[in-house]
Order: structure tokens, then sequence, then C-alpha cells
């Protein structure tokens, strides 16, 4: 009995020294995760959710409670993969001491260093917290012609949330707190990341500090819009009149290749006496990944009715040498609508002549029955600028439902 006693109690001492099974070892990472990645001199705290299912790995990136989920993810004498294809980005990262170590990047954005730990709840804080919520104007001269972007900041007490809203699009929701006397805000969402410093400076101005893992940093103010107007600076860019069509009576004209490689052109038959969205975009384009979905919702509504959606997509040069991000970005939001490969971002302005002032990443062309442009939309502003999101979804599908109701005969094209 005692042999058999003492056997049992090696085997168990055996057994718990030996290696966690994968899937075992994988569920230490379940749970939310406190982040940080370093891009040039850049770092930016941001949260990643990581589930493991069934030998599968899932990681959850954040835009505001928008989650951004990879694609593909494994943990393996662990360390940790996860692929996020609709980007051409993946991460890698060692376990070591319940800290997470490696580098994030891919094609567009060079690999940079990671650093994740268990999400820990930090004390609310006690002190006397100014009110910045609201709506500001940021005075500027930007490369596209802006004189200012807009600043939205939600706020409760030493919690914030912001989005700066600029002719593209938005920067995402950049979340954060009060400490040591300014908002110090961030988001990294897989595609972009912005760290943003707010620091009251009376009830109608704010400083502020502002930097991207794709932008140099700039130090700026923020003035409340009726300050801004009594300064003389002028509103931010109406995103309905930023891009022009140089003759309006002419009717809009492209001819790309699909994704199969047929050409698609304007004059074909299938749209015809059809309204047509035609897109400006690029699955390097953060603002373009926002606005995909909201396209395909548009897509699915109204194609029955005689709307249909042509995306010019402009891709990088080493995309034309292994396009993997554009399928994948096509799979992501489920897609129907057609996809064009157009060229290059540099040859936007060759590409298509027509248009005036068109530097927007995304624009949108709506064109009527009669192959003439009737609007054209400038940028997304997506759900973090809030009643700016709702406002352009609104004149969109407005504009979608008028255009449609008319019944003027086609224009030749040639």
């Amino acid at each position: 009995m005692e042999i058999k006693h003492y056997f049992s109690i090696a085997l168990l001492c055996i057994t718990a020294a030996l290696p966690a099974k994968p899937a075992e070892r994988a569920e230490r990472l379940n749970g939310l995760w406190d982040a940080t990645i370093t891009w040039d001199k850049v770092t930016i705290p941001f949260p990643i959710e990581l589930k493991s299912q069934g030998g599968r790995v899932e990681g959850a990136l954040f835009n505001g409670e928008e989650r951004v989920t990879s694609t593909g993810g494994s943990f393996s004498n662990g360390v940790l993969h996860l692929s996020f294809d609709h980007y051409a980005t993946h991460l890698d990262a060692k376990l070591v001491d319940g800290v997470l170590t490696g580098q994030y990047g891919g094609t567009r954005a060079k690999m940079h260093d990671f650093e994740a730990r268990p999400h820990r709840e930090l004390p609310i804080s006690k002190v006397q917290v100014p009110d910045i919520s609201g709506l500001w104007d940021i005075p500027i001269e930007s490369a596209k012609g802006e004189h200012a972007w807009r600043l939205m900041v939600r706020q409760e007490g030493a919690k914030a949330s912001a989005a700066i809203l600029r002719v593209d699009g938005d920067t995402g929701l950049l979340t954060g707190r009060y400490t040591d006397g300014k908002f110090v805000l961030n988001t990294f969402d897989g595609g972009r990341g912005f760290h943003l410093e707010l620091v009251p400076e009376s009830a109608n101005k704010l400083g502020l500090t502002y930097s991207g893992i794709h932008s140099a940093e700039k130090q700026l103010i923020a003035l409340r819009p009726s300050e801004a107007r009594a300064e003389g600076i002028p509103e931010p860019t109406d995103p309905e009149k930023h891009t022009r069509m140089k003759d309006p009576s002419d009717p809009l004209r492209f001819s790309f290749p699909d994704l199969s490689g047929n050409m698609v052109s304007n004059a074909d038959a299938r749209f015809r006496g059809k309204v047509v969205l035609v897109n400006i975009t690029g699955s390097w384009c953060p603002n373009c990944h926002d606005e995909a979905p909201f396209l395909e919702e548009l897509y699915k509504k109204y194609r029955s009715l005689g709307l249909e959606i042509v995306a010019l997509d402009f891709e990088e040069a080493e995309q034309f040498k292994d396009p993997t991000r554009l399928p994948a970005f096509v799979k992501k939001y489920g897609l129907e609508y057609t996809y064009l490969i157009a060229g290059i971002p540099d040859e936007l302005q060759q590409k298509l002549p027509q248009a005036e002032n068109l530097n927007s990443w995304p624009t949108t062309f709506f064109v009527g029955r009669d192959g003439r442009v009737r609007a054209v939309h400038a940028g997304f502003a997506a759900k973090a600028s809030g009643e700016f999101h709702s406002e352009m979804r609104q004149r969109f599908t407005n504009t979608v439902e008028q255009l449609l109701s008319e019944n003027a005969q086609p224009v030749s094209s040639n």
C-alpha cells in the first residue's frame, strides 16, 4: 500500500510540473489589458481585450464602443499572434511574468513596440475638475485648405472623451482623464492612433497638444465657436462644399478594372438610368473603414430602387504586388457593391481630372439618373463625431432618396 501511495504522490508531482496545455495557457490571456504602443516618440496607451476559445485567440481594439476585432489569432509557446488583415497588420507579443511585450505593425505601419499588462482600475480623482464638455473650434491652416477643425468633448467628472473632426473625417474617440491640471486622452484602433492633451486656460480657451502615429506633434489652441467667430476665425470646412466638379454639366466618367481584372465603366448598362454613388477610397484609410459599412447599409436598403455604389480604390504600390489588404477589407465589412482598382493615392488628381479640390479620403460623388454629379461629400464623420455623424447619415440618406425619386433620362457619357 505504501508503494502505491508513494507512486500516486510522485505521479501527482510530475503531472503538476508538466507544462500547461496550449488551451489552458491561453486562458491566462482572457480579459482586458492595459496596453501601450510606441510610435517613434509617441507612446499611446489603449485597452485591448483578449479572448481564447477552442485554441483560437481573438483580440479586440476599441474606438469608443465600437470593437475592431482581429481576423485571426493564436497563442503558442508563450507567444501571442494576432492578425488584422483588413489593415495588413499583425501583433506578436511574448507573455513573461504576466506582461505581454512585442511589436505591432505591417505593410504600411512599420513594426513598433507594444506592451500590455492586465487591466487595473485607476482610483477616481477627488480634485475639482473644470468642465470642458461641448463643442470647440481649433484654428489651423491645414494642407487641405482648412482654417479650423472641430473638437467635441464629452465629460463625466474627471473622465473625458473627445474627437477631432477634420475634412477627411474624425480621429476616432480618444478617452482618458484629468490629471495634473490637464486632460490626457488617447486612442488606438489598429489603423490610427492619437494622443491629445487639453489644458483649460479659461472658460473659452484650451491649450492643446496633438500628435499621432502618422502626424507630428502640434501645439494648438481650441476656442468656443462664439469666441472663434469673434476673433475672425472662419468656421470649419463644410464637407459638402470642399470638392466640386469643374463642369457640373459634364457626366462623371470612370473606367477601371474590378478585383477580377474586368474593366468597368460608367457607360456600362448596369449604371444606365441609375443613381450612382462614386466613392473615392483606400483600404489604408481609417476613415474609409468607418464609411464602408454605412455605404453597404445604403446599398442593401436602396439597391432594389435603383441605387448603385462604385468604389474607386487607390492603394499603395506594394499592395499591387501583393494585394492582401483590400480583399480582407471587403470581406471584413461584407461589401457587395462594386469595387474598382483605380491606382495609387498620388494618382488621384490624374485619374479623376473632372474634380476640383479633390484631396479628402474618402470623398463621395452623388450621381443622378442623368449621369451628372448632383452633390459631393468630402470625408466621413463617424460615430465618434456624435451629432455630426447623425446629421451626415441623414444628409446622405435624403440625397439618395431625392435622386431616386427623379426620372430624368440618362445623358450620353461619350
